[in-house]
């Protein structure tokens, strides 16, 4: 049985459009970066992280870890504290090429396997208005980077290289290459 160790709507729309059945598990981690950690190292030590600590409540199952960031000009956006760090955020996007990275773990009592997507996104320059009237929105509240390229922030997005799945939160081709290497999922 394959276990998601996450609290993400996001990642659950997105396994059950791909058809995959699984369980839901939440953890609650630090995600605090350690000091001079890179961003890709990060995201997928907190992958690892999660996964370890659902499967320490399911040794039986498989269980799917992952976490997501945005980096712009090298700083790690993550969820906003509060309406004036969502519009923050959306002010280093505005404008600038910005990728968005998730650590992806597989793991089991018998392996364990961790990898990463980036996905590039470019953003239209945004006024002070657009970035107001998105923030009062209410849908960057929880949401790494201030914004959900599968709601209203979609008319934002010029382009994007790479797993648009990804963007929204988990990259479901990869997921579904590392679970066929699975046999007990």
């Amino acid at each position: 049985m394959l276990v998601l160790a996450s609290a993400s709507p996001r990642r659950r729309e997105l396994l059950t459009a791909a058809g995959l059945a699984f369980e839901v598990l939440p953890v609650d981690l630090d995600e605090t970066p350690f000091s001079a950690e890179p961003p890709d190292a990060h995201v997928k030590r907190l992958a690892q992280a999660k996964a370890q600590a659902a499967l320490a409540q399911r040794p039986d199952a498989v269980v799917l870890g992952a976490d997501t960031i945005v980096l712009a000009a090298g700083a790690i956006l993550g969820k906003p504290k509060d309406a004036e760090d969502a519009a923050r955020m959306l002010r280093a996007l505005s404008g600038q090429p910005h990728e968005v990275l998730t650590g992806v773990a597989l793991t089991s009592r018998r392996s364990a396997t961790v990898e990463l997507a980036r996905t590039r996104v470019w953003f239209e320059q945004l006024t002070e208005d657009e970035i107001a009237d998105y923030v009062a929105s209410g849908e960057p509240r929880d949401k790494a980077g201030a914004y959900a390229i599968q709601g209203l922030a979609s008319k934002f997005v010029l382009r994007i290289d790479g797993s648009y799945s990804n963007v929204v939160g988990l990259p479901v081709a990869l997921v579904y290459r590392l679970l066929k290497g699975y046999p007990e999922a």
